[in-house]
């Protein structure tokens, strides 16, 4: 069969093993510091040898042993237990994406304004992500500010469960609600481990840093049987070197020895790898996404590829003020070359204003990114019957193929619409009241949010969990 798949590929093998050494290079010379005392004792005993004050020089040799024990591949399922997608190390699953994420504002379509994200956001960003097909799961939208901080991921983790039932990548950022929120997962589902649906996602300190906070949530995620998202976030002249060179060997150093010490907890942990790749604005003292960190996406990617471990990368959002010419630019970068490239998942899409306001609009707009990203990528065949030379043949020069047989057999699945905005000529647009995009976005918007109803077992799992916190 002969087809045409687009594809994007950035790092040769020579430049692939010349990050991979650099990683090595700082992890034996520069070591890590593993703040909890637990974590270094296991470090310890797998090197041979204490070490003095948190400073941990990681063996190139260990690092190997630990690439080799990690699953390549990692089922992930629904709430319901249907199989949802499956997380490849080869690099050979098309990226999957999800809304989020840890917002502490949330932009209104309906007043158009921004207010504080509250417990009734978490229920409707969360709905608005299980409605679009574009997303494959759902991240933490927000943090919820009407609660206290004591309870409110509890909470933020319930409405989750209740108005979606895709798979879920949990933040938790207090480590005192961390446990508490997968016992209200298990009390309210069963079993997390045999079909996963439930993703923690932890990170280190950029740079360099295992702090205490990060390796007793791998403990406990890995101790439940639940593979996790090892992911870091730097900032290219700020928390990592300035050139995109230096940022990729500090990033894949610092994901390499979250690898190994998730190997060192239990050997055969299910983790999921990757960056956050931003660049510093030196005026304004706040982080952005370039097209350098975007390149830098994909070479994470890459490398996750060459050591056969699932992949977790960035989703562009953050630049903007909502869902605007510069939202939509990064974005539009970002999901088309994910889907080209060696992108797993994407989650975190929908965040704007350096990823404080989470916007509904921009969510939806990604969702029409997405979609056409991903018809893009599909290609096209080219195989004779595609290319229709009997047809050619019997309508010959000066012809056309409005009748054709192949015209019959594929105009349906040919007709391109978008998800969003209406084909207008220009007499239908002033026949329409000359509307203008975002008026059509923000009406989608609204349109979703209001409809169509969640999953059916959302007033249960409220009324369940709010028994359970309560008690």
């Amino acid at each position: 069969m002969f087809a045409l798949k687009p594809e994007i590929r950035v790092m040769t093998r020579e430049q692939i093993k010349k990050v991979h050494s650099d990683a090595l290079f700082i992890l034996e010379k520069t070591g890590v510091a593993v703040d909890d005392q637990g974590a270094r004792h296991l470090f310890e005993k797998a090197i041979g040898k204490p070490h003095e004050n948190n400073r941990i020089q990681i063996p190139k040799s260990l690092v190997q042993w630990a690439i080799n024990a990690a699953p390549s591949e990692i089922k992930i399922y629904d709430r319901l237990g249907s199989p949802c997608f499956t997380l490849m190390g080869n690099g050979t699953r098309d990226a999957v994406f999800g809304i989020g994420v840890t917002n502490l504002h949330y932009q209104d379509p309906f007043k158009n304004d921004i207010q504080p994200f509250f417990r009734h956001h978490m229920a409707k960003a969360t709905g608005l992500g299980h409605n679009l097909d574009a997303f494959d799961f759902i991240s933490t939208p927000g943090v919820i500010q009407d609660l206290p901080p004591e309870t409110a991921d509890i909470y933020g983790v319930m409405e989750m469960m209740a108005n979606t039932i895709k798979p879920l990548v949990v933040l938790i950022s207090d480590w005192n609600c961390f446990n508490p929120a997968l016992d209200l997962c298990e009390h309210l589902h069963g079993d997390l481990s045999s079909r996963p649906f439930i993703i923690p996602y932890v990170n280190p300190i950029t740079p360099l840093v295992l702090n205490s906070e990060t390796t007793m949530k791998m403990d406990a995620s890995i101790k439940r049987g639940l593979p996790l998202i090892f992911s870091n976030y730097g900032m290219s002249g700020a928390t990592c070197p300035i050139t995109p060179a230096g940022t990729l060997a500090l990033l894949t150093a610092e994901l390499l020895a979250g690898l190994t010490y998730s190997q060192l907890v239990k050997e055969g942990t299910p983790v999921i790898l990757g960056s956050l790749p931003a660049a510093f604005d030196m005026k304004n003292a706040g982080s952005f996404y370039s097209p350098n960190t975007l390149l830098l996406n994909l070479a994470c990617a890459e490398m996750m590829v060459s050591y056969n471990i699932p992949h977790c990368g960035t989703s562009g959002s953050g630049n903007g003020w909502g869902a605007d010419l510069l939202a939509g630019t990064t974005l539009c970068i970002n999901h088309f070359t994910s889907c080209l490239g060696n992108a797993g998942m994407v989650p975190f899409v929908g965040g704007s204003f350096d990823s404080l306001v989470f916007s509904p609009e921009l969510v939806v707009y990604a969702a029409e990114v997405i979609h056409q990203s991903r018809i893009f990528a599909s290609g096209f065949s080219l195989d004779d019957e595609a290319v229709g030379f009997s047809d050619i043949e019997d309508i010959g020069p000066g012809g056309n193929f409005l009748l054709s047989e192949l015209t019959g057999k594929y105009f349906r699945d040919s007709q391109f619409s978008s998800t969003i905005w209406p084909f207008l000529t220009l007499d239908k647009w002033k026949g329409q009241g000359e509307p203008t995009a975002d008026k059509i976005l923000r009406e989608r918007t609204m349109e979703l949010l209001t409809g169509p109803p969640g999953p059916k077992d959302h007033d249960e799992i409220i009324s369940k969990g709010e028994a359970f916190l309560n008690l």
